[in-house]
């Protein structure tokens, strides 16, 4: 759709993995459409995934005792937050399409194990059961629509042949992806 802003949050080392693959056929595919496309690399960028006091860069509102709830919502009040949060933050609050492109994530990601490894009663449990946490509650409590995610299973283990079709899949997908309906982020099947 022409005009949209989407943001892709990239989390992978390997540009030449199946997961930098995705990314670009998505740059490639909703640009197609007109879309502005954003990337934040978080290894590229050297993203500091842990919250710290480096969050904060004027002075504590506690210096006593940190906390750091309490800290980072004074200083987001007074305009004391990183450059790097607030950067990365605007970019959420522009985006009219968020997707999340690394190997546990929303909407694109990759596992390490097979189909029947993240289903009921596989090894490594029912998949959904895995991303309810994310999806309900982080994404979804936010007020973040969330749509199905697009999982390619075990591309280390698959054919070249398979995963050019775990690309074509995704490149397909992006075609129709504004016209999709948000999942329920509290089926009834999570509480049974």
């Amino acid at each position: 759709m022409a005009g949209r802003k989407v943001l892709i949050v990239y989390a992978h080392q390997e540009p030449k993995s199946l997961n930098g693959s995705l990314k670009t056929v998505a740059v490639e595919e909703l640009r197609k459409q007109g879309c502005t496309v954003t990337v934040s690399d978080l290894y590229a960028m050297q993203f500091e995934p842990r919250a710290t006091r480096n969050d904060i860069v004027d002075c504590l509102h506690n210096s006593d005792e940190f906390n750091y709830g309490v800290e980072t919502w004074e200083a987001y009040k007074r305009g004391g937050l990183s450059n790097d949060l607030i950067e990365e933050q605007k970019k959420v609050q522009e985006a009219d399409l968020l997707i999340f492109q690394n190997k546990l994530a929303l909407f694109s990601f990759t596992t390490g194990g097979s189909k029947e490894m993240y289903a009921k009663g596989g090894v490594n449990g029912d998949i959904r059961y895995l991303l309810w946490p994310m999806q309900h509650g982080i994404m979804h409590f936010c007020g973040i629509k969330v749509l199905e995610p697009h999982i390619c299973f075990a591309p280390e283990y698959v054919s070249e042949e398979k995963r050019k079709e775990m690309l074509l899949a995704w490149a397909q997908r992006l075609k129709t992806l504004w016209k999709e309906e948000p999942i329920n982020c509290s089926p009834e099947w999570y509480f049974k």
